[in-house]
């Protein structure tokens, strides 16, 4: 068993193809107590299908979206094809923090700014991420995965797989994230 955390299908394919290395969370309906916590420093990629659309987006990476649209999993299954280890995570209390922190996600700016506003007590999590791509495995979708909660248990093996990144380009970027961030 291990941790699993839900995201966009748009957003895990980003991420897999090193165009995101940064999620910025505050957490799901069920969370506005807690705000976002990261649960596990080792994660599967969950994808999920709701709340997708291309305002969300930066234009360039609208294809990601159609192409998730596109591929969605055989009903009543989900396929994991990555995971990702927590390098470094920070609290974002600043719009202009966040706005330096653009070129990490694929996210769009009003989209950005929305998720802000939202619960404006509590600050943004930035977790910036080395991602994995696994072999796929396919699981059933139990009752259990459904609602707006961000993390969930799954039987997954999360061993191995290939970094998206080198080292030298994980580096590079984590560099830039520590100078925007502290």
């Amino acid at each position: 068993m291990m941790k699993a955390l839900k995201e966009w299908a748009t957003v895990i394919k980003a991420l897999e193809t090193g165009n995101q290395t940064v999620l910025l969370r505050k957490g799901g309906i069920l969370e506005t107590a807690s705000g976002f916590r990261v649960e596990a420093r080792r994660f599967a990629l969950f994808p999920t299908f709701e709340h997708q659309d291309n305002a969300s987006l930066k234009s360039q990476f609208y294809g990601y979206l159609a192409e998730a649209r596109e591929n969605q999993p055989r009903n009543g299954y989900n396929t994991i094809t990555s995971v990702a280890d927590v390098v470094e995570e920070r609290d974002i209390d600043s719009q202009e923090k966040l706005e330096r922190l653009s070129h990490f996600h694929i996210w769009s700016d009003s989209y950005m700014a929305e998720r802000m506003n939202w619960m404006p007590s509590k600050p943004m999590k930035a977790i910036f991420l080395k991602v994995f791509k696994v072999p796929p495995t396919e699981i059933p979708v139990l009752p259990d995965y459904q609602g707006c909660k961000s993390w969930i248990e799954l039987n997954v093996n999360s061993e191995g797989g290939k970094a998206v990144l080198s080292d030298a380009e994980l580096e590079a970027q984590l560099s830039d994230f520590r100078r925007i961030v502290i």
